[in-house]
């Protein structure tokens, strides 16, 4: 029997449009190019322990985002107790 499922919809089956919220976050972060490399390598290899390298770099830059975000964070901060 096809067609939905009794207990309820279906979430894991997305329409080609949609994106994954995942997906959207890695994005916003400049970060999508190295996440891809570690993707592709786990892809080629199965074996995490030979992407390294990509996890590193992709590691390196969602650090300096973080890093970034929270600098731009306390900057607001800043601004908002002088304005008080």
């Amino acid at each position: 029997m096809s067609g939905p499922s009794p207990q309820g919809p279906n979430w894991s089956q997305k329409s080609e449009d949609e994106e994954d919220p995942l997906d959207q976050m890695i994005l916003r972060t400049g970060c999508a190019t190295f996440h891809y490399a570690v993707q592709e390598c786990m892809a080629e290899h199965q074996d995490w322990r030979k992407c390294q390298q990509q996890v590193q770099a992709f590691k390196d830059c969602m650090k300096e985002h973080q890093k970034q975000r929270m600098e731009e964070l306390q900057k607001r901060q800043m601004l908002a107790q002088a304005k008080s």
